[in-house]
């Protein structure tokens, strides 16, 4: 393990940028801390990403056995997400160039997200050597669970990763409830699905004391003794914050009196999210002197409200795993999430949180009520959640990420006439 060197290729995001905010979310923290602590083990890791400013350089050194590596495609600004398929012959080149001017040689791909797939699979088949291949959300998923407010995804997405499902040598998901879903909604082979649980930077999220939650309520301006629930991630539709404060306000019209605050804390993703349009529900739904809007933290200010809340709302649409839920959980606040996607393997329903069935705000509001209202139920939630948290490491992750890669060294490659099928 020690001799292999890496390429992972993280096209739209990059793992340097900060998380909630615009395209960076769960899958920039993914990349990031699997690739420390793959290099930790000895194994070298280049993370490719496209260049969005002139001064980030070509080139950063993150830390021993590991770089992030700034490929120029396109204009470093004004470029959305939907745009960037048409940098993908671009973004390639400027991989091939660094790597040949370098001499770099690798022993495999390790490609996040579909954009980034059908990059790793051209380069696949030009270094000849295995991709492995990590979807973190899948188009067909995406269209079944959205809420009906949000753009479906294209059928061309779809496409491109049928073309990755069918032709990478390995993929990865994160739960058996994702395999599942690659097996219905793209006919994946399952013996070249392997399930390996992402983590959570149990150094970093640690629950606090009385003092040190005392603490973070000073720092961001909550009262001591209000009830309080917060929300971490991008505004955008489907990760739900427009639930949370459609429940909170149900809840508030059920009970006025009741000495409740929200934190929200994320920034705009999408061509339609503003935080304002969030602001303006809060104050059309009159609950907007109980919501505090919060700028996207780094991990290490995300500790302070995690310790800040009595409890952490996920009310997604669809998760692959949910690092939030497992960060919360790590600092000892319980979850209430979704019953969706990978969120009933990171949350231990009865143990660390309640998991809620749809995005009704009023079923929402029963359940923030049921924990809000049990004190002894959401502490002792809340002591379990350390100890669930303590079963998902990035440090457990990159090791069987490690495993992953020495199985797929050890495929044979398929010549010209043993091709796979390339796409439908």
């Amino acid at each position: 393990m020690k001799d292999m060197r890496i390429a992972m290729i993280s096209m739209h995001t990059s793992p340097l940028q900060q998380p909630g905010s615009g395209d960076a979310g769960g899958m920039n923290v993914y990349v990031l801390s699997t690739a420390t602590h793959l290099a930790r083990q000895g194994i070298e890791v280049d993370i490719y990403t496209r260049a969005t400013r002139p001064s980030q350089g070509e080139v950063v050194e993150v830390g021993e056995n590991l770089r992030v590596i700034n490929i120029i495609a396109g204009p470093y600004e004004g470029l959305a997400k939907e745009e960037l398929p048409t940098q993908l012959a671009a973004f390639a080149g400027g991989i091939l160039q660094y790597a040949r001017c370098e001499n770099l040689e690798y022993d495999l791909i390790h490609s996040h997200y579909w954009l980034s797939g059908q990059v790793g699979w051209l380069l696949r088949d030009l270094w000849e050597i295995p991709q492995v291949h990590t979807s973190h959300t899948l188009a067909a998923v995406k269209n079944v669970y959205r809420s009906e407010n949000d753009s479906p995804e294209s059928e061309a997405r779809r496409i491109c990763e049928q073309q990755l499902v069918d032709n990478a040598d390995l993929l990865v998901v994160n739960t058996r409830e994702e395999t599942a879903d690659l097996i219905q909604h793209y006919d994946a082979n399952e013996e070249r699905i392997v399930v390996v649980a992402p983590g959570a930077d149990t150094e970093l999220f640690t629950p606090g004391n009385d003092r040190a939650t005392e603490r973070s309520r000073r720092q961001l301006g909550v009262p001591l003794h209000a009830k309080v629930v917060a929300f971490v991630g991008r505004l955008q539709e489907f990760k739900g914050p427009q639930v949370l404060i459609r429940a909170v306000a149900e809840l508030l019209r059920r009970d006025p009196d009741r000495n409740l605050r929200v934190l929200i804390s994320g920034g705009p993703s999408g061509p339609n999210a503003t935080p304002e349009s969030y602001r303006e529900m809060a104050a059309e739904l009159g609950v907007e002197r109980r919501i505090r809007f919060l700028d996207p933290r780094p991990p290490a200010e995300l500790v302070a409200i995690y310790r800040a809340a009595d409890i952490i709302a996920v009310p997604s649409y669809n998760e692959s795993f949910g690092l939030v839920a497992m960060e919360a959980q790590a600092s000892g606040t319980p979850v209430i999430a979704a019953r969706v996607g990978g969120l009933p393997v990171a949350v231990a329903e009865g143990e660390t949180g309640l998991l809620v069935d749809g995005h009704d705000p009023s079923d929402w509001a029963d359940a923030l009520a049921q924990l809000l209202d049990d004190d002894d139920t959401r502490i002792r939630m809340a002591e379990d959640a350390v100890a669930h948290a303590t079963n998902f490491s990035w440090a457990r992750t990159a090791e069987q990420l490690a495993g992953v890669y020495s199985e797929a060294l050890s495929l044979e490659l398929p010549n010209c006439h043993g091709r796979r099928a390339q796409g439908r």
